[in-house]
């Protein structure tokens, strides 16, 4: 059983990672907006901090100290492969981006595979104060508080999010997704998790993102879904493979623009 607002009630996974997403949280902010901090450049050109590796070996050890038999796959380290059907995907620091400028709308990303369904998702915002969290079939929650997508029904009254500025730069598109960006009421770039998680607590309709990894999506969906909302890629399948991009939205246009892709 889990419990829809007391922590003492919540399954022992989902408190354990609420526990640790907590610790590495911690972590960060001690490295949050130092001038000092150093960035580092990855292979695929993306920035990289002492921050995000040492949050992510904090949660890995946790981890596999109270599950060993449980896979990890992280951003920034090698996948360890699970024996028991059970995988956690972790993204240390998701909006490092954000992180290295000292914006606070960075989260530490922890998910729970159970035999390759989502389980569950916790996203903090350590710099804001805030901890979203969902486990399958128990409902999403904010600090305990429930989370809801919003009604909003009509494309010219929706709030559209983006992370890259690919989503409006991009040569001319008649995809369901790529046309909110003509159509939609209000159109902003609040991105990474965060944007995700304003459509998760209604205050916004849809976010979307182009390119996403395993870890960039494992977390958001499950909140998403147990909000009330949709999750798909530019396929129109909810996947966290991240090849088709991601889009969050409430049930309304979700099921407006997966009916759209499904016809042409």
């Amino acid at each position: 059983m889990c419990s829809k607002l007391t922590l003492t009630a919540m399954t022992p996974d989902l408190q354990y990672a609420l526990e640790i997403s907590e610790k590495a949280g911690k972590l960060t902010l001690n490295y949050f907006s130092h001038k000092s901090l150093q960035v580092f450049t990855k292979r695929d050109a993306s920035p990289v901090t002492v921050a995000d590796r040492e949050a992510e070996e904090l949660i890995r050890h946790a981890i596999t100290s109270l599950y060993p038999a449980d896979g990890i796959l992280g951003e920034e380290f090698e996948e360890r492969p699970s024996t028991n059907g059970r995988r956690w995907i972790i993204d240390p620091i998701d909006g490092t981006k954000s992180f290295i400028h000292g914006v606070p709308l960075y989260g530490v990303m922890i998910a729970l595979e159970v035999d390759g369904l989502p389980h569950l998702g916790v996203i903090n915002f350590p710099a804001l104060g805030e901890m979203y969290y969902a486990e399958r079939q128990c409902g999403a929650f904010r600090d305990g508080l429930p989370l809801a997508v919003s009604s909003v029904s009509q494309i010219a009254d929706a709030t559209v999010l983006f992370t890259e500025k690919e989503y409006l730069l991009d040569s001319p598109s008649t995809h369901p997704v790529d046309m909110l960006r003509h159509d939609a009421g209000l159109v902003r770039g609040w991105g990474d998790c965060y944007g995700h998680m304003l459509v998760a607590s209604g205050r916004a309709e849809v976010s979307v993102d182009k390119i996403m990894s395993p870890w960039d999506c494992a977390a958001l969906i499950p909140l998403v879904t147990e909000a009330g909302g949709c999750c798909f890629d530019y396929n129109g399948v909810t996947t966290i493979t991240g090849e088709a991009g991601l889009v969050s939205t409430n049930k309304v246009i979700g099921e407006r623009l997966l009916r759209q892709m499904n016809d042409k």
